[in-house]
């Protein structure tokens, strides 16, 4: 939560700054989103990334060696020990076709007993392991006099660029993404987003954040990250401008198809995984979580059959302690009527946090010579696609 002249604070964040959005049209840079379209109305914490929300830190593993073209990307909720201290969290189902791991429990319980775990299709199960492997190491107890743990594990399949059936990501990846999490990470192909693909180009990890300020005053940050490998070129909308039709029109002209032939129908996936220092209730989250769709939307995304679209809520202000012994958290939360600037927030952090993956990204040679272009790459002067004139956002 940022302070504001009311006195109200957060316990574990400090003030920032905000990133104001640009007086002018949507469709150019601006502070905090670096060299990339920049869209919505809110401001953006200085980084204009999920690490805006405090205590949150990313870290990545990635496999870049001919054929393997993949890797891993975690969210740390906080700097405390994830099983004794569980994250408040919620999951919405846009699209449901995936793999995960750990979200029927997850759904029953409503907290996170590890970081959150992103990468290929084929690697959830090393990854689950790695994470159950992890925990043990910590406390040897765990499956014995005390319960399991619940594994989060998400995905997307990469196997386009990727030799997915390599299996080549192993636990000692998931370590080394943990042991380089950081309030600042790379975004693009990177982690787990280095095979992926988003609207026939080259996607991967994205992450984005907005300020939502209620109407007491009071201003929290809800940042996003999302793992992108889903769409159809075509139907590629950046605020509200229609550059999917302009550029398969323009490669059309050059190469006789669109990159990657993606007039089909639209397939792949994406992970959206959000943030806030809000202090909401499982309920609440799992609201915020079903507004990720309105920003995936706004994208272009139809949620097509082969896509499996998943989001993923969890707030920072309080844990939920393991030991029954030790005393809950005694919090005030947000009420219901307040929820609205943070559905705004989501909406508007998941749609940049896309454009993010896409501009962020390098172009990756894979498996058989398959190959994905970054956006910016396939048109360097991609300003010239936007209608300046447009009063959209």
């Amino acid at each position: 939560m940022i302070p504001h002249d009311s006195g109200a604070s957060h316990p574990h964040n400090q003030p920032m700054s905000v990133q104001q959005p640009p007086a002018h049209a949507a469709g150019f840079s601006s502070p905090g989103s670096g060299d990339a379209p920049r869209v919505g109305v809110l401001p953006s914490g200085p980084r204009d990334s999920i690490g805006d929300v405090a205590g949150v830190r990313v870290g990545h593993a990635t496999l870049q060696d001919g054929a393997h073209q993949t890797g891993v990307t975690v969210v740390v909720p906080h700097e405390h020990d994830a099983f004794l201290h569980k994250t408040p969290a919620a999951a919405a189902i846009i699209n449901g076709f995936g793999k995960s791991v750990g979200l029927v429990q997850l759904d029953e319980l409503g907290v996170l007993e590890t970081p959150i775990a992103l990468t290929n299709t084929f690697s959830v199960g090393t990854l689950a392991t790695a994470q159950i492997r992890a925990a043990v190491s910590r406390h040897g107890e765990i499956g014995r006099s005390w319960p399991t743990l619940n594994p989060l594990v998400f995905e997307c399949n990469d196997g386009y660029l990727n030799d997915i059936q390599a299996m080549a990501v192993g636990a000692e990846h998931y370590a080394q993404a943990c042991d380089a999490a950081a309030p600042e990470f790379a975004q693009g192909s990177v982690g787990a987003g280095r095979g992926m693909s988003c609207f026939g180009h080259k996607g991967g990890i994205g992450s984005a954040s907005r300020v939502a300020t209620l109407a007491d005053g009071r201003a929290f940050v809800l940042g996003a990250l999302v793992l992108a490998n889903f769409g159809r070129l075509e139907n590629l909308t950046i605020a509200g401008q229609p550059l999917g039709r302009k550029l398969a029109a323009l490669e059309s002209e050059t190469k006789g198809e669109t990159e990657g032939d993606h007039r089909g129908p639209e397939k792949g996936s994406i992970i959206m995984i959000l943030a806030t220092d809000a202090p909401l209730d499982v309920r609440q989250l799992a609201r915020v979580a079903k507004r990720s769709a309105a920003g995936l939307a706004r994208m272009g995304s139809v949620y097509g059959h082969g896509s499996g679209d998943i989001a993923l809520a969890f707030s920072t202000a309080y844990q939920i302690p393991h030991f029954p012994d030790t005393p809950m958290p005694a919090m005030s939360m947000l009420h219901e009527t307040h929820l609205d600037a943070l559905f705004e927030a989501c909406a508007e952090a998941v749609e940049q946090a896309i454009v993010h993956a896409m501009w962020r990204a390098a172009s990756v040679t894979g498996r058989d010579g398959h190959h994905r272009r970054s956006i910016t790459e396939a048109v360097p002067d991609w300003r010239r696609l936007f209608d300046t004139n447009s009063s959209e956002n």
